[in-house]
């Protein structure tokens, strides 16, 4: 879980782009309370700095959970895709974004044909 957190390339499952949200915004939170109480305007810097990087995990991270849907990265500006990026299950089989990140144990596979198009 978390391989190239801030990678746009590959997969990942439900499960790890859940955590991310909950990292997201448990951190813009402590973020915005260090910049809203910074005493200096270094601590500001490095507090804008940081949820920079956070936005930028965040995007890579939705990014690979649309992958995983079958969809193009720029799915997740439409409006109301992120909700089905939460609850909705990826394809059980490979992609042209990689593998299934739930491995080749899924049930669903077993005794099932390749599909070519």
């Amino acid at each position: 879980m978390f391989k190239n957190p801030f990678s746009f390339k590959g997969r990942i499952r439900r499960t790890e782009f859940w955590l991310t949200v909950m990292i997201y915004w448990v951190l813009v939170f402590v973020l915005a309370y260090v910049i809203d109480n910074s005493v200096s305007e270094e601590t500001s810097l490095v507090g804008v700095l940081l949820l920079v990087a956070l936005i930028w995990f965040v995007f890579a991270q939705s990014t690979k959970r649309c992958h995983d849907l079958g969809r193009n990265g720029l799915w997740m500006f439409m409006p109301f895709y992120f909700i089905r990026m939460l609850f909705i299950e990826g394809g059980v089989r490979s992609n042209k974004y990689g593998a299934n990140p739930k491995g080749t144990n899924d049930p669903r596979l077993r005794n099932s044909y390749p599909i070519t198009i």
